[in-house]
């Protein structure tokens, strides 16, 4: 189970940094695709959202690798 989560959190964690790079590279020549088409109360969505999702992925994808390998050498 660990290890499927690792994988999953790791995959998503590429996609949303791959999105953070694509929409910083935007923001560089002025496009702003989710501040326009949606706008909240709080903070806009930026690539800033997805960095810190990609982040706390990535996070999660070692925890759960950790976990598993732990889970491997008691069995």
């Amino acid at each position: 189970m660990e290890k499927r989560l690792a994988t999953a959190a790791y995959w998503i964690g590429i996609l949303s940094a791959a999105l953070a790079l694509i929409l910083r590279g935007l923001a560089l020549f002025g496009i702003y695709v989710f501040s326009s088409a949606y706008p909240a109360k709080g903070h806009p969505i930026t690539f800033r959202t997805f960095l810190t999702g990609a982040i706390l992925f990535f996070v999660m994808a070692i925890a759960s690798g950790v976990v598993a390998r732990i889970k491997e050498r008691k069995a």
